[in-house]
């Protein structure tokens, strides 16, 4: 992943990002996960529907001195290609799945894609691989459109599935429409996942990028004597981020030669997350590639 905030137009101060997470939006076609995504980079909303394909976005933050990377992969509510679908349940690091509280099946295709999630990540690691040793996974199960009247799915129903799954899985009902409960979503997000809670909407600076000329996202970052006396109101103001321009979705072979970094590292030379199986997911995913093209 070209992770050169420079090379890209965003300055740091001559720092490139040392935390780089990879973050994926997966649910049925018209539930609203593109609503969410552009809800959570620019606080807007647009109320009609274009299919998506797949979209790449990147947002930059400084906190407390330190930069983070978001990248964000919207994907298709159709899965045209499976190949490229266990792609992103490998490349990402924490996951957002919408469905419909007005349509019961996409709630039941949130939940067959939380089981694919974890089956793919428990194939691809070294540990024992049952259904008792799955990986903790962060993930939201959020509940779109929960401004609409006549709902077939409800909050308890999720919140009990939620409460059966282990401590990284969270429900929250929102609206992207009414911009209700978006800021709380990705904040419980990072939360589980470890990540600062300023890299919420609502929980830092929102630096603008001006078209044709670099952003600089300055390093207003307290010394370390006076860091601990700084109220969280002063701490957050602190906090700072921006979303970078016209950013380019890694290329396949890029994705899956960090696939293959990570089960080098950890020494797996056998199941699907394999060197072998990932050559064939290579071959499935230049095929998926070709026949893009060819459309």
């Amino acid at each position: 992943m070209n992770s050169s905030p420079v090379s890209s137009g965003i300055i740091f101060d001559d720092e490139t990002p040392k935390n780089c997470h990879r973050l994926v939006i997966l649910g049925s076609a018209r539930v609203g996960k593109t609503s969410l995504v552009t809800r959570f980079l620019g606080g807007q909303f647009e109320d009609c529907y274009t299919p998506t394909i797949e979209d790449f976005h990147r947002k930059l933050y400084r906190i407390r001195g330190e930069v983070y990377q978001l990248d964000i992969l919207d994907t298709s509510g159709n899965h045209p290609f499976p190949a490229m679908r266990r792609l992103s349940f490998l490349t990402g690091d924490l996951f957002v799945l919408v469905f419909s509280m007005e349509l019961r099946e996409t709630y039941e295709e949130a939940i067959r894609l939380r089981e694919q999630i974890l089956e793919v990540k428990a194939s691809s690691s070294t540990g024992p691989r049952n259904k008792k040793h799955l990986p903790k996974v962060p993930m939201v199960i959020a509940g779109n459109k929960s401004d609409i009247s006549t709902k077939s799915v409800t909050t308890h129903e999720v919140e009990a599935f939620c409460a059966s799954q282990d401590s990284a899985c969270i429900y929250v009902e929102v609206s992207a429409k009414t911009n209700c409960n978006i800021d709380e979503l990705f904040y419980e997000l990072f939360n589980v996942a470890g990540l600062p809670p300023e890299m919420a909407p609502n929980h830092h600076k929102r630096v603008t990028t001006t078209f044709g000329s670099p952003c600089i996202l300055p390093s207003h970052v307290p010394s370390a004597r006076n860091k601990k006396t700084l109220t969280i109101k002063r701490r957050l103001s602190d906090a700072m981020g921006v979303v970078e321009e016209n950013v380019r979705r890694p290329s396949i072979r890029t994705d899956l030669l960090m696939m293959r970094a990570k089960t080098t590292a950890t020494g797996d030379n056998d199941g699907n997350g394999s060197p072998a199986n990932i050559s064939r997911l290579t071959g499935n995913a230049r095929s998926n590639q070709t026949a893009c093209s060819l459309q």
